[in-house]
């Protein structure tokens, strides 16, 4: 059986409200989607919760899904606005956020090899960047969003959205070289 008619069928059956296909449905993604929260999320509880928000929005949206691109990159999108979703609601960071329109050049570019450091390393001083550089940086280059995009999708500027990036990637070129790389 061909893989699209396995997910076009089972997105029949979740649309005629079969549990089993819900079950099913959520199984197929549930891992990746889940290491997808773990980069948004602040903690495992939050990451659990931006996973099951994502997942009630994916079976709310699924007749949406028109099968003109993977399904799983259809439900990582998802997953994503949800999680920047529920980011935004707490509004306390994002008014801090929104304040920070430029920054002064940090210092001179920093020399790493980033290629040879591990990356469990490299995931590790990613999550330890200031909140709102860190999601920048992720959406930028995890996600492949555009400045304007993220800018769009956090309510900020262009220019914010530019000045986090280019904070967080001489943050993470710092922290490596600390590290020895």
């Amino acid at each position: 059986m061909k893989e699209d008619n396995y997910e076009y069928n089972l997105i029949q059956r979740c649309l005629n409200n079969d549990r089993q296909a819900h079950e099913e449905f959520y199984n197929l993604h549930a891992d990746k989607m889940f290491s997808v929260c773990m980069q948004y999320a602040k903690d495992r509880d939050e990451a659990c919760d931006f996973l099951q928000d994502g997942y009630m929005k994916v079976f709310s949206k699924l007749h949406q899904f028109n099968f003109n691109g993977s399904l799983e990159g259809w439900v990582r999108r998802v997953i994503v606005n949800t999680a920047l979703s529920n980011i935004r609601k707490n509004k306390k960071a994002f008014d801090l956020f929104k304040q920070v329109e430029t920054l002064p050049d940090l210092t001179r570019p920093v020399e790493v090899d980033i290629e040879e450091a591990p990356s469990k390393l490299i995931v590790k001083l990613v999550n330890q960047l200031p909140f709102k550089a860190s999601i920048v940086l992720k959406l930028y280059t995890l996600e492949g969003y555009t400045h304007q995009e993220i800018a769009e999708k956090l309510d900020i500027s262009v220019g914010t959205s530019k000045s986090q990036l280019s904070r967080a990637r001489t943050l993470l070129k710092k922290s490596l070289k600390k590290a020895g790389f």
